[in-house]
C-alpha cells in the first residue's frame, strides 16, 4: 500500500509546549508508514538543532527493511526555509531594508486592524487577535509551500492557519488547538471564517475542545483529541547530562518552565517562596528547617519577565528566586529538582507537567479550569488554589508531607505516561 503523505507546519522552534509537542510527535514517526515533510517558517530557536541533527533520527536498531527502499533512516524530511516566510515576524524595518516592501505593508495594514480591534478587549485577556489579522494579510504576499507536491493531509501546528490552508496542497487540512479559548482575546468571527475552511480540528485534550466548542459550536463535529505526543526514552535520554546547578545546590528545589506570559502567572512566585520559606521557619530558632529555591525556565514577555523581577525585589527573594533565563535541555533541571510547580492561571494541557511526570517528579498544579485533566489529584500529583495565599498553605502540606511526596514518585514511576500511539490518530486522518 502507498505510504501517505503529510505535511507539517510550525512557525519556529523556540522553547515552549507547542514546540516540544511537535518534538515528540516527529519522535514516534514510523517512516515505513508515511512520509512526513516539516515546514518551519523560520529555522530559529534552541530547539531547531534537533530538527537538524541525527536525534531525531531512527536508531540503527530500529531500521526497518522496506522492499522498494531498504532501509529508511530518517522519520521526516526538514524542507528547506524560504526566506518569505522566515521574515514574518522580524521587525517591520528590517523587512524595508531587505527589500521585502509588499511583507511589510500587510504587515502594518494586519497590525492597524489589530489595534482598533483591540478596544473590544474588555477583560484584558491575553490578546490572541493580532498575530491572526497579521497573517490574514501577510499570506497573501508569499509563494506557496513545495507546490509540485499534493500532500494526503497537511496540518498546521499552531495558529493561525492560513498558510496551510492558502499555501499548500493538501486532500485534507487539519489545524490544531494548544489552548483553553475561554481564556483568549480573538476576533470570533473572523477566527470562525479561518477554522471553518478545515477538515479537522485536532484538540490536545476533551477538556480543550469543549472550551473550543463554547467559542465555536458550529465546529463541535470536526473535533478530534489527539494529545501531545511524547516519548518517554526521548525525555529520559536528553535528561541524563549533568546538572551542576542543581546537583551541588543542598535546597529543596522548586522549578517551573514556560514562557513569561499572562497565562502562567509567574509573578507569584516570588510571594509564594516568600510565604512557603516563613513557614519552614522553627518557631523557636527562628531557623529554616531546609531552605528553599525557586528556579524559573523562561522567556517571552519582557513586560511580565520585568513584572516578576520586581516582585523578586519586593519579596526580598533575590538569593531565593533563581531566574535561568532560556534552557534547550530543560530536562537535566526536571530530573533534579525537587517539585515541579506550575501556578498557571489557565493551561491547554501542559506539556511541562507531563514531561516531570515522566520523569518521576511530584507535581503541583494551580486548580485552573483543565487541571483534572491532567492531573488526579493526590495520586500522580496535587492541584492547589489559584488564590495565592491559599495556593501557599496548600504547597507547605506538600513539602513538610515527605510521605506523600514519596508516594506521588512511586506511583509515576509504576505507570507509563508516553503515549505514541497517539500518532495512529494521525496516520488515519491521512488515510481517509
Amino acid at each position: 500500500m502507498k505510504k501517505p503523505k503529510i505535511f507539517i507546519a510550525m512557525h519556529y522552534m523556540e522553547l515552549g509546549g507547542a514546540e516540544a509537542a511537535l518534538l515528540g510527535l516527529l519522535q514516534s514517526v514510523d517512516p515505513t508508514r508515511a512520509e512526513m515533510d516539516v515546514f518551519i517558517y523560520a529555522h530559529r530557536g534552541e530547539l531547531m538543532d534537533y530538527l537538524k541533527s541525527e536525534e531525531l533520527g531512527v536508531r540503527s536498531e530500529e531500521l526497518i527493511p522496506n522492499a522498494n527502499e531498504g532501509f529508511s533512516a530518517k522519520r521526516f524530511h526538514l524542507l528547506p526555509e524560504v526566506k518569505a516566510y522566515a521574515m514574518l515576524e522580524e521587525p517591520i524595518s528590517l523587512l524595508v531594508r531587505k527589500g521585502y516592501w509588499r511583507l511589510a505593508l500587510a504587515r502594518l495594514w494586519g497590525k492597524w486592524e489589530a489595534k482598533r480591534y483591540r478596544k473590544y478587549n474588555v477583560n484584558g485577556l491575553d490578546n490572541a487577535a493580532a498575530m491572526t489579522y497579521q497573517q490574514r494579510r501577510t499570506v497573501k504576499c508569499l509563494p506557496k509551500i513545495n507546490p509540485e507536491v499534493e500532500y494526503d493531509l497537511a496540518i498546521s501546528f499552531l495558529t493561525p492557519h492560513y498558510i496551510v490552508l492558502d499555501k499548500v496542497r493538501a486532500k485534507k487540512k487539519l489545524g490544531w488547538i494548544h489552548t483553553d479559548y475561554t481564556n483568549v482575546f480573538i476576533n470570533r468571527e473572523m477566527e470562525l471564517k479561518m477554522w471553518e475552511r478545515l477538515d479537522v480540528i485536532s484538540s490536545i485534550s476533551p477538556d480543550v475542545s469543549a472550551k473550543f466548542a463554547e467559542v465555536f459550536p458550529s465546529l463541535k463535529d470536526r473535533i478530534i483529541d489527539i494529545e501531545n505526543i511524547l516519548s518517554p526514552a526521548f525525555i529520559r535520554r536528553r535528561s541524563e547530562e549533568p546538572c551542576p546547578v542543581f546537583e551541588q545546590d543542598p535546597s529543596l528545589k522548586l522549578l517551573t518552565i514556560g514562557r513569561y506570559s499572562k497565562a502562567k502567572k509567574m509573578e507569584d512566585i516570588p510571594f509564594l517562596c516568600r510565604r512557603l520559606r516563613e513557614e519552614l521557619k522553627v518557631p523557636s530558632a527562628g531557623e529554616i528547617v531546609r531552605d528553599i529555591k525557586w528556579y524559573i525556565i523562561g522567556y517571552g514577555s519582557p513586560e511580565i519577565e520585568q513584572q516578576v523581577r520586581e516582585e523578586i525585589r519586593k519579596e526580598g527573594m533575590e538569593e531565593h528566586v533563581i531566574l535561568l533565563g532560556k534552557q534547550s535541555n530543560p530536562y537535566p533541571y526536571i530530573r533534579t529538582c525537587d517539585i515541579y510547580v506550575q501556578p498557571s492561571r489557565y493551561e491547554g494541557k501542559s506539556i511541562t507537567v507531563r514531561e516531570a511526570q515522566i520523569l518521576c517528579k511530584p507535581v503541583i498544579v494551580t486548580h485552573y479550569p483543565t487541571a483534572p485533566s491532567q492531573v488526579q489529584d493526590g495520586v500522580d500529583g496535587v492541584i492547589v488554589p489559584l488564590e495565592r495565599e491559599a495556593c501557599a498553605v496548600a504547597m507547605i502540606k506538600v513539602i513538610w508531607d515527605a510521605q506523600m511526596r514519596d508516594k506521588l514518585m512511586a506511583y509515576l514511576s509504576e505507570h507509563d505516561y508516553g503515549n505514541e500511539s497517539e500518532i495512529e490518530k494521525i496516520y488515519k486522518e491521512a488515510k481517509n
